[in-house]
């Protein structure tokens, strides 16, 4: 999905550095508050890979707001109920309803939406909006001289603005400038597929997001495209990933052979062409190299387990625009003096918030994955759990103020 301006400012106020669903994200953001954002992709044209999103309520009330959550609910599924099952012996051990309830306290749904159809609505918005689009170009670095950031393109074409948003990813060439860390292997890799529900044959509807969890494995189903597609991921500790080695079908069919019929049977429905090894860094503290600020992935790469990679990413768009309307586009005055004001509000908030999210992901993904003993203990306080009890997701859904 090719949308490139022809005419291509090379000063601007927001130059972002990056065409994901973080990039487009704050971009669109960006470009509602106020600022002339120009946007660099270093892919040949736009496009997303993969498969499903989970977005929680704290990623849909930002796209309610931006007037965008209409179109995502055009083309996902609002489940009823978040479900988990034990891989080893299929009983239910807990459930998280998705109800009236739970739509009142959190303002907005719990949707899913296929990652490509989310990335073409924020690449439309953002066009729509006037943010320029550029395809095609490696931004390599940034340096700030002044009051200014240049961004230099790996072929020699320089991007100058008041604000850079490094949006570039887990592998993020700008991150450089503000940590020398690298990315973390979890020695996980998920396994993904995505199929017509009707060439599946399901034997139940997919009205809920049903989570099988077994020792270091767990499987995630749920319906996308208003139930006409049926993704699922399998996530299993991988020998060969551990060691720096690509994971295959062999260690993909070994790593369940102990589940359930169910699971064996939608393993069926799995690409095994393919495979995602499951990274994530240790959370930082600065994000903010001179005029030059980091976001989503580039700044918190997360791992899946809260499925918060893309949420936690609209969250920092929302924030950076909300604070760059208050700094430096109110009203009608543009003061390009508040951008080291708004970036420095915004890294003092959201640091403390990924790094939180960063860190309970990877307690989460444990407690899916415990054998013998903690199994049992797992299996347990799952399903103690009143279901009317929002204490464990009220931290990471409810409004913030």
């Amino acid at each position: 999905m090719s949308s490139v301006n022809a005419d291509i400012p090379r000063v601007t106020e927001v130059v972002v550095v990056g065409g994901g669903i973080a990039g487009l994200a704050s971009a669109y953001a960006l470009r509602r508050a106020g600022a002339a954002v120009t946007l660099v992709e270093r892919a040949p044209e736009f496009g997303e890979v993969g498969a499903g999103l989970q977005l929680g309520p704290n990623a849909t009330r930002v796209l309610k707001q931006w007037g965008l959550l209409s179109k995502v609910i055009d083309v996902g599924v609002i489940p009823g109920n978040l479900v988990f099952r034990d891989a080893m012996n299929g009983h239910e051990i807990g459930r998280q309803a998705l109800d009236e309830t739970f739509l009142d306290r959190y303002q907005a749904p719990y949707v899913l939406v296929h990652r490509s159809d989310l990335h073409r609505i924020l690449v439309e918005a953002a066009r729509d909006a006037g943010v320029t689009l550029i395809t095609n170009e490696h931004i390599d670095r940034v340096e700030t001289v002044g009051n200014r950031g240049i961004a230099y393109g790996a072929g020699g074409t320089t991007y100058e603005a008041d604000l850079i948003v490094g949006a570039d990813g887990l592998r993020s060439a700008l991150r450089k400038h503000v940590s020398d860390d690298e990315p973390v292997r979890s020695g996980y890799v998920a396994f993904r597929g995505a199929f017509p529900a009707e060439e599946i044959g399901l034997q139940e509807d997919l009205e809920d997001v049903i989570v099988w969890v077994g020792p270091q494995c767990h499987f995630v189903q749920y319906g996308l495209r208003n139930g006409s597609v049926l993704n699922q991921v399998a996530v299993f500790k991988s020998p060969a990933v551990s060691r720096g080695e690509e994971s295959g079908p062999e260690e993909l069919a070994a790593a369940y052979a102990s589940c359930v019929p169910a699971v064996q049977q939608a393993m069926t429905h799995i690409w095994t062409d393919r495979n995602w090894p499951m990274y994530d860094r240790e959370p930082i503290e600065q994000w903010v190299d001179g005029r030059m600020v980091l976001l989503g992935d580039a700044a918190h790469p997360m791992l899946q387990y809260l499925a918060q990679g893309a949420c936690q990413a609209l969250e920092d768009a929302d924030v950076l625009a909300r604070l760059a309307a208050r700094y430096v586009f109110d009203g009608n005055t543009h003061n390009s003096d508040g951008w080291p004001a708004a970036i420095e509000e915004f890294t003092a908030e959201r640091t403390v918030r990924t790094a939180e999210v960063q860190r309970r992901a990877r307690a989460w993904g444990e407690s899916w994955h415990v054998d013998g003993i903690g199994r049992t203990l797992r299996n347990e306080l799952f399903s103690r759990r009143d279901p009317s009890d929002f204490r464990y997701t009220d931290w990471l859904y409810a409004p913030r103020s």
